[in-house]
């Protein structure tokens, strides 16, 4: 079935698999998209993918994050992102989609500290998540702000002449800060009740689809369970009930927010699952201790909390390290497809699944029992761009798969986007010309192997 197509409201695509949102640094330094961007996301579309869904693109100037990735804020970004959308799609049948985020205060770096990293639902401390000690409340005007960058970037999307636009409401990013009962205890129309903390994303739907129009293909990023437990983390304060503080949304609230995301008249749901990016369970795998130790040594400088992570990180043996934030980081295949399901089940529009999706079998099942009706990947196609094209020959599983080490996600917020798992590779320098050559228009993807 993978190989059928597939049309979500006027929008046909060649397949059910779609390259997933994966960031890099590829953009110019005030997020410009540059030719190291439109050669990145070319090399999947002229591989046979369906349709690409985007990196998250920051909808708010002051937390455009990490540097070097893409944004619409302003409208003098159109144009370059026209044409690289047009060069793209040149030659192929690829739809290209744009997703819209706002990290809030889970920003993950700045060049200095900004007051504006931290804004959020409420004021907490996460450890893990975001640079500054503690996050802080924003106001009703700011709320108002940020729905307006939602609405504005999503009608410059249209004016890039792309396929579609998503909107994040996972990946622990500001909307899903709103939606979890952890990072939003507020007291006022936005917090509170379910249907409260549904009022952020419920009015960014709503001006973002009187922006676009009606026939315009519009999707939301939702995560089926919070998990937020996962990875062991310090979030403070303890909310009440304690369920809220160890699980945050499940699968009750989640089916609520899909329900009504689709009387608000959105296309699809894409569905994955945890709190905070990355994650165990949006980001099925093996724990990234090398990627996270880079990460935290890198933003060491922003704030006391960063200074004091990385000096955690540091000192605690690797070893233990891998026990105690690898909690809960194993790989399980079609990691998201069961909550897919039960989503699917409650709404009548198209159901993207996200996670632990490489071998054909597993796609074909997932697709054939209904429990979605598209697949989304990122790390096996960066491990392997011509998956699709693999899976036309025949083959069930690539010879050199990804192994879901999950390191370039973790590293992604400093370094070049690729594989950062040595044992594909003949040797570290073959491992880093592949690094390198991502971004390039004529290079060679160096050979790799499993040692």
């Amino acid at each position: 079935m993978l190989l059928q197509p597939f049309r979500i409201g006027n929008v046909e695509f060649a397949n059910r698999i779609l390259r997933s949102s994966m960031g890099g640094r590829t953009c110019y330094y005030d997020g410009t998209v540059s030719p190291a961007f439109t050669h990145f996301e070319k090399r999947f579309a002229d591989n046979g993918v369906g349709g690409i869904i985007s990196a998250t693109i920051s909808v708010t100037e002051a937390r455009m994050s990490p540097l070097e990735y893409p944004t619409l804020h302003d409208d003098r970004y159109v144009g370059p992102l026209r044409e690289a959308v047009e060069e793209i799609k040149s030659g192929n049948t690829c739809r290209y989609i744009i997703q819209l985020g706002d990290t809030g205060a889970h920003t993950h770096t700045s060049l200095r500290p900004q007051d504006q990293d931290r804004l959020s639902a409420s004021s907490f401390f996460d450890l893990l998540y975001g640079y500054h000690n503690r996050s802080r409340s924003m106001t009703c005007k700011q709320i108002e702000a940020v729905i307006d960058n939602f609405a504005q970037a999503a009608r410059r999307v249209t004016e890039a002449r792309c396929d579609g636009v998503e909107i994040t409401a996972s990946k622990g990013y500001l909307i899903h800060q709103f939606l979890n009962p952890v990072t939003n205890r507020r007291t006022d129309k936005y917090g509170g009740s379910v249907e409260n903390r549904f009022r952020f994303l419920r009015e960014i739907v709503e001006a973002v689809r009187r922006e676009i129009g009606r026939d315009f293909l519009f999707g939301v990023r939702l995560s089926a369970k919070d998990f937020n437990i996962l990875p062991l983390n310090v979030r403070l304060p303890l909310v009440w009930p304690l369920r809220h503080y160890f699980v945050g949304n499940d699968l009750a609230e989640t089916t609520y927010y899909a329900r009504q995301l689709e009387l608000l008249g959105i296309d699809y749901l894409h569905i994955d699952s945890g709190f905070g990016f990355p994650n165990p369970k949006g980001s099925p795998g093996d724990y990234p201790d090398e990627g996270f130790l880079t990460f935290v040594n890198t933003t060491r400088y922003l704030s006391t909390k960063a200074g004091l992570r990385a000096t955690l990180f540091n000192i605690v043996p690797g070893p233990v390290r891998k026990r105690i934030f690898g909690l809960g980081y194993r790989f399980r295949p079609a990691a998201n497809a069961d909550f897919a399901s039960i989503i699917r089940q409650s709404v009548g529009i198209p159901v993207i699944a996200n996670g632990g999706f490489q071998d054909r079998r597993v796609i074909d099942d997932a697709l054939a029992s209904g429990k979605c009706d598209m697949v989304a990947i990122a790390r096996p196609l960066l491990a392997n761009p011509d998956l699709v094209r693999q899976f036309a020959r025949g083959v069930d599983s690539p010879d050199n798969p990804c192994s879901f080490c999950t390191l370039c996600c973790s590293q992604t917020a400093v370094f070049p986007l690729g594989c950062y798992d040595e044992r594909r590779f003949t040797s570290p320098e073959e491992m880093m010309k592949q690094i390198v050559a991502w971004s390039s228009p004529n290079a060679a993807m160096p050979a790799s192997r499993l040692h």
